[in-house]
């Protein structure tokens, strides 16, 4: 086994992941704040964020996708070793990371049912900065509104016609995070 499968998770998991966890939380339950994530060091491409919040939020029962540059065997072998999750294609998956354009299509991804709208995958989009500027959110947990940099629009706005079926979505940057969840409005 390679030295860097094993390198790179946290120092002290119990304390690392609560610290991770609450982050992600923040992000999810105020759309479009940026919140400072740390912890892990996963392989290249993935940013400190997205490895720190695959080791928060996965495990031996938490199917992953891998999209584009991000599957690569540094990133499935420290996956694997880290988080014993199981990788997956698309359709299957309960988190899939990479880049926005090799996430494409989000048609492939599970949205959910009538019955269990939870089944749903939620997307780690890598980005190369996180911002508030951009695209305008409103919906629960922001108060007046708020702006982030967000890849594009209308996917995100028609995914909002899927709700209370639909994607979430947690963007990546450094060490920095940002979440969209499916019940915030996009314009």
């Amino acid at each position: 086994m390679q030295a860097d499968t094993l390198s790179g998770g946290f120092a002290d998991p119990s304390i690392a992941s609560s610290h991770a966890f609450r982050a992600v939380m923040e992000a999810m339950a105020r759309p479009g704040t940026v919140q400072e994530i740390s912890g892990a060091m996963p392989p290249a491409p993935l940013s400190p964020a997205a490895g720190t919040v695959l080791l928060t939020l996965c495990d031996t029962e938490t199917p992953v996708y891998l999209a584009g540059a991000a599957d690569c065997e540094a990133v499935r072998v420290w996956l694997a070793f880290h988080t014993g999750a199981p990788l997956v294609g698309p359709a299957e998956c309960m988190f899939a990371v990479g880049i926005w354009d090799a996430l494409a299509p989000l048609s492939s991804y599970p949205v959910g049912s009538s019955q269990y709208p939870d089944r749903s995958a939620t997307l780690i989009v890598e980005r190369p900065d996180l911002s508030a500027t951009g695209a305008a959110l409103t919906g629960p947990g922001i108060k007046d509104q708020a702006v982030l940099s967000l890849p594009e629009v209308a996917a995100f706005q028609s995914n909002r016609a899927l709700f209370p079926l639909g994607l979430d979505f947690i963007f990546t940057s450094g060490d920095c995070v940002a979440a969209l969840p499916r019940t915030t409005k996009v314009s």
